[in-house]
């Protein structure tokens, strides 16, 4: 009886304290040593377990959290990030990563939340940043990412939140965006966004908040804004846009729709 009651508090022991897998725990000590860890705020003792590193949360010995925003990371993110696979939340927000988001951050099936923001990363968005098929919030901003936006970003279906103002992407904004559904805030202000800005955007009925501001975009204001009842802030303003635009739609942006003619001339536009 004594020897079956100890098997049994060894057994219970052992899946009490397994440990985190040895992809994920590499992946993690990848990031300490590529993020320059040793001048980390809140720094990790390697030789302590893992539930008890400053950011890390963890559920069932599997790596789902990792919040480690304004912690002085410096360096670049390696492309082993992509490792941690149950990964829910990324938050490596307010430091000073360099580089390129790696291709790798694809592989992140099971991520809700990835914010990357304010920081120096810089270079393309990639495009296999299509696959977290579970995000709802990607907030991206403040960077100096260049390039153009993903087609494969509108495979997000359940993206809530698209943050990616203040860098420096360029081109189109493609049209896949506009079936994203779920989108309730999309700014996207302070690039180098060109084009039209197709009528389309009339599908994201769930909108709330729209920023376009300080872009390229030209071409009519399409009157299909109207039709978005849930948007409560707008700003589209210091674009190239002409034409006339109505009442309804003016009232709703932050700067009255004040525009730049191509030789830099502040306007406004005819209100109709």
């Amino acid at each position: 009886m004594k020897k079956t009651f100890y098997l049994l508090f060894l057994s219970f022991s052992l899946s009490s304290f397994a440990a985190v897998s040895v992809v994920e725990r590499e992946a993690l000590l990848d990031l300490y040593q590529s993020a320059n860890g040793k001048k980390w705020i809140n720094q990790w003792d390697l030789s302590a377990p893992i539930a008890t590193w400053f950011g890390v949360v963890l559920k069932e010995d599997k790596v789902v959290g990792l919040d480690l925003s304004g912690n002085n990371l410096t360096g670049s993110l390696p492309v082993t990030i992509g490792n941690l696979f149950y990964l829910k939340e990324l938050n490596l927000s307010k430091n000073r990563l360099e580089g390129c988001i790696p291709k790798s951050i694809g592989s992140l099936n099971s991520l809700e939340s990835l914010d990357l923001s304010y920081n120096h990363l810089s270079g393309s968005i990639p495009s296999t940043i299509g696959a977290l098929l579970h995000v709802k919030k990607m907030i991206l901003c403040m960077n100096k990412l260049t390039g153009v936006l993903p087609f494969e970003l509108g495979k997000l279906h359940h993206l809530e939140v698209l943050s990616l103002h203040n860098n420096e992407i360029e081109g189109k904004i493609p049209s896949s965006l506009f079936g994203i559904q779920r989108l309730k805030m999309m700014l996207l202000s302070g690039n180098r966004l060109s084009g039209e800005l197709h009528s389309d955007i009339a599908k994201l009925k769930d909108l709330e908040t729209l920023s376009l501001f300080d872009n390229e975009l030209k071409g009519l204001i399409p009157k299909e804004l109207e039709s978005l009842r849930k948007l409560r802030e707008l700003n589209i303003s210091y674009n190239h846009f002409n034409g006339p635009v109505s009442k309804i739609l003016v009232d709703k942006d932050v700067l009255n729709m004040t525009m730049l003619t191509s030789n830099g001339k502040v306007v406004l536009l005819e209100i109709i």
